[in-house]
């Protein structure tokens, strides 16, 4: 796995993990690679400090307005929470509904559900938007 921080064209930093350099250049190449914050697809990447391993063990301070891993997980859960509550759970028809969403076919709504790796791509090359639930289960 590799970690890249990206940008949009709209200044919006984010980090973004790949299985390897190949498949964020495929990703790219394919116009898949979008800002997690506004959507935008002109996303490249960002001048990143190398991740330097420390011999010692002492903790160094967070950047400002980096959350530590604890809050960042307790965010996810408090998203995650979210969702569930306000949306529709469609389970396994998540494709169908989205894309019925997508091209008007059914009211705009929120939902969540399951969907194979298969309608996953078919959702991306149809151009439907969505983003994956996070998974927080306690011994992750």
């Amino acid at each position: 796995m590799i970690q890249y921080s990206l940008q949009c064209a709209q200044g919006h930093r984010f980090d973004a993990w790949f299985k390897n350099a190949a498949a964020y250049d495929e990703q790219q190449a394919r116009g898949i690679v979008t800002c997690a914050q506004c959507g935008d697809g002109h996303v490249e990447k960002a001048p990143m400090a190398p991740n330097v391993a420390r011999t010692d063990t002492a903790r160094l301070p967070l950047a400002a307005g980096q959350p530590d891993a604890a809050k960042f997980r307790d965010m996810l859960r408090q998203y995650r929470k979210a969702v569930m509550q306000k949306a529709d759970y469609v389970g396994d028809r998540f494709a169908e509904e989205a894309r019925k969403i997508h091209f008007e076919e059914a009211d705009p709504r929120g939902i969540y559900g399951e969907a194979s790796r298969d309608e996953v791509a078919g959702l991306i090359e149809d151009g439907v938007s969505f983003l994956p639930l996070p998974d927080l289960g306690e011994d992750n």
